[in-house]
């Protein structure tokens, strides 16, 4: 049995945001080095300089750490296997570039982009693959040194020869094919001088003992450039499994048009990190048994390559807004505070610094309205009215609770009962508006839907007693005497008879 201690990377690009097709195909590595007792690498390809960005590198390390997700080796954890950014490790890539054209199994190429897209017309007019004619490979010495005297800049390819087919046995496909004539001399260092993705990811993983590559099914293609690259460095080649892709509800490819795509955007959106990482989990991968909510202790102890589904996952928002509002609902009130606490203070609810007081009412009035919300969007929505003054009145609401003749009346009569209430709690806001009611002879809802309405200007919410006592007993007060103010000054308040009774 292989005892090789196992040893898993990602590698993502700066040129962009921390997308969720990367945060999954990082976790999928994260929990099979876990599972595994394993090491997993964090190591940033960042050679395309015209793209690469350092603003966007602190976005995906922010990303990473917001999610959650740790790395044993990386750019800022060290290692000894660094450094880390492959725009560190071109001495390395030169070393191992210079090794294959000792031994005649790389070759500098001078052909012009012109001269090789003359021979691609040509192969495609004619009905063969395109494939590298091999012009620069018998080159003299001199012929090199001519042409490099003209002021051309070399690019190096790989000198393939292939008689067998090249065969992938990826942990998720079972054995992939790939014939001959489909791998021709690629190129594996560029003009410029610096490494092509083929040759620089190789050697990286090469020289950081890198035992298993899971990746997105993207990269299925370019598995037998980096098998050949492999056995041309003479290292041991990787075992490989390429993750289906995320599609679009529609089963299109994702793109921003289908909502948010990338870590920034969903923790803007309101997501909690537990939920984005539950989310990704489940986008491909099953734990079984057709349970959906997991920690990640949980999904650790029970990972398997093997439970990675073959076909595509699809983007499913609605999932994931149910998924975070389990969350929402579930994780102890001090951890939605931390993740809640930034968005009441953009929305001015809250001081930058909020006292010990502030804190804990905010925390009361979290914990009564996150059973129906499924964001933090929503949780700043729900939360509104404990904040600010109600403006407005929802219309259903008001045809419904506000039109029927007394009302005003009725809510001025709740606002003097509750005036004389001592203490201000649950008990007693709800024993003064029950004994209203038993003394009008009316339904309950006749009272609360209109009170209700009155203080939040909505129809539904928490319960009612608890929005009394969580506004505090002067707020109530002042907005049962504005409600009623403002159905008088509605068409819909004048009585129908000067002996109409108040409420039926």
């Amino acid at each position: 049995m292989d005892q090789t201690p196992v040893r898993v990377r990602f590698a993502p690009s700066p040129t962009g945001a921390l997308h969720i097709g990367g945060v999954r195909t990082a976790l999928l590595n994260w929990l099979f080095a876990r599972h595994c007792g394993g090491r997993i690498v964090l190591r940033i390809d960042d050679t395309d300089w015209t793209r690469s960005n350092e603003i966007y590198l602190r976005k995906i390390l922010d990303g990473f750490r917001w999610l959650g997700i740790t790395f044993d080796e990386g750019v800022e954890e060290g290692g000894a296997y660094g450094p880390y950014r492959q725009s560190e490790r071109l001495p390395i890539y030169r070393r191992h570039l210079e090794a294959l054209v000792r031994r005649g199994m790389a070759y500098p190429c001078y052909c012009s982009p012109e001269e090789l897209q003359a021979v691609r017309e040509k192969a495609q007019r004619e009905g063969r693959t395109p494939r590298y004619p091999r012009t620069c490979l018998h080159l003299s010495p001199e012929e090199r040194a001519k042409r490099e005297a003209e002021g051309l800049r070399p690019v190096y390819r790989l000198k393939v020869d292939l008689a067998e087919p090249v065969v992938v046995d990826d942990l998720i496909r079972g054995p992939v094919s790939f014939p001959p004539d489909q791998v021709d001399d690629f190129v594996i260092f560029k003009g410029d001088g610096w490494p092509t993705y083929h040759f620089a990811t190789v050697v990286d993983d090469l020289e950081m003992k890198i035992t298993h590559v899971i990746r997105a099914e993207e990269h299925l293609s370019n598995t037998p450039r980096h098998v050949l690259l492999f056995r041309a460095l003479g290292g041991p080649v990787p075992r490989f499994a390429h993750v289906p892709m995320i599609l679009a509800p529609d089963r299109s490819k994702l793109s921003k048009r289908h909502g948010a795509t990338s870590v920034d955007e969903f923790r803007q959106l309101g997501f909690l990190p537990e939920a984005l990482v539950n989310y990704c989990l489940l986008l491909g991968w099953s734990p079984g048994d057709g349970e959906e909510i997991l920690s990640l202790e949980e999904a650790v102890a029970r990972f398997s390559i093997d439970r990675i589904v073959k076909h595509a996952a699809v983007y499913d928002m609605q999932k994931l807004r149910w998924i975070n509002g389990h969350y929402l609902r579930s994780l102890p009130l001090e951890r939605i505070w931390q993740e809640a606490r930034p968005f009441l203070v953009e929305a001015g609810y809250l001081p930058e610094r909020p006292s010990e007081a502030e804190q804990t009412l905010a925390l009361r009035r979290i914990a009564a309205v996150r059973e129906r919300v499924h964001t933090l969007e929503e949780l700043v929505d729900a939360l509104s009215y404990f904040y600010r003054p109600v403006e407005t009145y929802d219309d259903k609401g008001v045809r419904k609770h506000f039109t029927r003749p007394g009302t005003a009346e009725l809510l001025e009569e709740a606002g003097t009962r509750l005036e004389a209430v001592e203490p201000w709690d649950l008990e007693s806001t709800e024993g003064a508006c029950r004994q209203l009611i038993a003394e009008k002879g009316i339904k309950g809802g006749d009272l609360i839907h209109p009170v209700r309405l009155a203080l939040t200007g909505r129809t539904v919410g928490p319960g009612l007693f608890d929005v009394m006592v969580l506004l505090g007993k002067e707020e109530t007060l002042n907005r049962l005497r504005r409600a009623a103010e403002w159905i008088r000054t509605r068409p819909f308040a004048a009585p129908e008879s000067p002996d109409a009774d108040p409420v039926r």
